[in-house]
């Protein structure tokens, strides 16, 4: 488990967070939503271990995540940034193997090859690999990048009572509709094979759809926490957002949220046929 305990980041007079505490248990997907600059990227970096907090720390299975090496670090959890440049040419295959070359992986052994292919076809790139990575589109690039997380977790020597995260900063924000829901099947597939699980996002629906638990931040705090349906109603995200929310059932019983704008074109549309 991963647990961020009275996490505080300063930059100069300004508190990117401010007092944040949070546990990313495994066997559940965590979504943590909120407007722009609410401290959500801060967060996921901090809780990696990619960045030191002004005050508080981050404990992996009870130990601070600073006094964790780097190489072992990489056994214990992996992370897909929002985006992500190599100055190399590489191929598909190439940069999913780098999931499984870090010191201590086994990078020859047979293994690792197969399951960066079996990473790849999970998020339906098995026919890319040959490819070159920048010769892809940016959707399919950050696919690339989530199949390379997926393998470094595949590949990581690890003993079995120790926890293993997967972390990501806005995965789906470049992938059509048909690869958001893939991609987030797959991610979600991660939590249910006891992995814990930290996505960032900022499409409410999707959170709804696969998460566990959303956690709802602004102005670098945390404002809500809990299942989907606690969290996601038009008061608090109405206050949190800035703008009217209508909470809208849908043909199979679940909620979407809409903004009210969209909501009353809806009605003046069907009101006009």
């Amino acid at each position: 488990m991963l647990e961020a305990r009275n996490i505080t980041v300063k930059r100069g007079s300004k508190r990117l967070l401010d007092d944040v505490s949070l546990s990313i248990v495994p066997g559940r997907l965590t979504a943590v939503i909120g407007p722009n600059g609410a401290g959500k990227s801060t967060l996921l970096r901090v809780i990696a271990g990619e960045l030191a907090p002004s005050e508080g720390h981050v404990l992996l299975d009870g130990a601070n995540i600073r006094d964790v090496p780097v190489a072992r670090l990489a056994t214990r959890r992996s992370v897909v940034a929002q985006s992500t440049t190599l100055s190399f040419p590489f191929t598909v295959h190439e940069v999913v193997m780098l999931g499984a070359t870090v010191p201590g992986f086994g990078m020859r052994d047979p293994a690792a090859a197969v399951a960066a292919r079996e990473a790849l076809h999970a998020v339906g790139l098995a026919e890319f690999e040959s490819r070159m990575l920048n010769e892809l589109s940016g959707g399919e690039r950050q696919r690339v990048h989530i199949a390379r997380a997926l393998c470094q977790l595949a590949t990581a020597p690890r003993a079995e009572s120790e926890s293993a995260a997967l972390l990501l900063d806005e995965p789906t924000a470049s992938l059509d509709l048909k690869h958001q829901g893939d991609v987030l099947t797959v991610i979600k597939e991660q939590s249910l094979k006891g992995r814990a699980v930290m996505l960032v996002i900022h499409d409410l629906n999707l959170a709804a759809a696969f998460a566990d638990e959303i956690v709802l931040m602004a102005d670098g705090r945390i404002v809500g926490k809990g299942k989907p349906d606690d969290v996601l109603n038009e008061d608090l995200l109405g206050h949190t957002f800035g703008c009217r929310l209508r909470l809208v059932r849908s043909g199979d019983g679940g909620q979407l949220v809409l903004p009210a704008a969209i909501t009353r074109r809806m009605k003046t549309g069907a009101a006009a046929e």
